[in-house]
């Protein structure tokens, strides 16, 4: 096949399903694609968080992607997230699955726009195993994280504080807080004039909470 053609190729399910085989086992991937993984907050955290798992092949067997935010792509959205000039006005639910689907298209996404209450976290996330908190507005990680640990303390919860800026890399850590909480970050950096949310650390961080949702989807509880 010549590097034109290939542009044009629509590859199978086995095909892809194959080449993650290839680099992760058939044992490993079936525990990746089986993984139903909610990631609430499609920013800089969320949209890299998305990336990573997608590229592993996070819901592509019994599992699911859940992409959950209310917000749509704006300009200034760009310095950090996985999103492009053309997406912006679209919803980040709808912007991301796209996206998430020209990678894999044999990923099942689910998609919630609608801004997390406390009224609707027993719904939205009745279904998920594992969810990810990517949220910039500390408000909005205050009720996500209360309810969560009130309604589902059996579910796996994966937090990031502390991520802004261009502090040293070296900061950025996963701590393991209470038995299913995690919680990503320095916990200490918060965005000041000059030293915002940048692409960088935000994809630092977000790999951090990325890692440790692969982890216990292989059954590795320690950080």
């Amino acid at each position: 096949m010549d590097k034109e053609s290939s542009k044009h190729h629509t590859f199978t399910r086995e095909e892809l399903l194959h080449a993650l085989n290839e680099r992760h086992s058939p044992e490993t991937q079936q525990k990746l694609s089986d993984g139903k993984v909610a990631i609430a907050g499609l920013g800089g955290l969320g949209s890299n968080v998305a990336f990573a798992l997608a590229r592993i092949g996070v819901g592509m067997g019994r599992g699911h992607l859940h992409l959950i935010d209310f917000d749509v792509v704006d300009l200034t959205n760009l310095n950090r997230q996985q999103y492009l000039l053309e997406h912006v006005g679209l919803t980040k639910t709808e912007a991301l699955k796209s996206e998430l689907l020209r990678i894999n298209p044999y990923l099942h996404i689910q998609t919630d726009c609608v801004r997390v209450r406390e009224d609707n976290i027993t719904y939205l996330f009745d279904q998920d195993e594992i969810i990810c908190e990517a949220f910039d507005d500390p408000e909005a990680k205050a009720v996500l994280t209360n309810g969560i640990l009130e309604h589902f303390p059996g579910k796996k919860y994966i937090a990031a504080s502390g991520l802004a800026g261009y502090e040293s890399s070296n900061l950025i850590r996963t701590r393991r807080v209470m038995p299913n909480f995690y919680l990503c970050g320095d916990e200490v950096t918060e965005a000041s004039y000059g030293k915002g949310l940048m692409a960088p650390r935000a994809a630092l961080c977000a790999a951090h909470e990325a890692n440790m949702i692969t982890r216990i989807l292989l059954g590795k509880a320690d950080v």
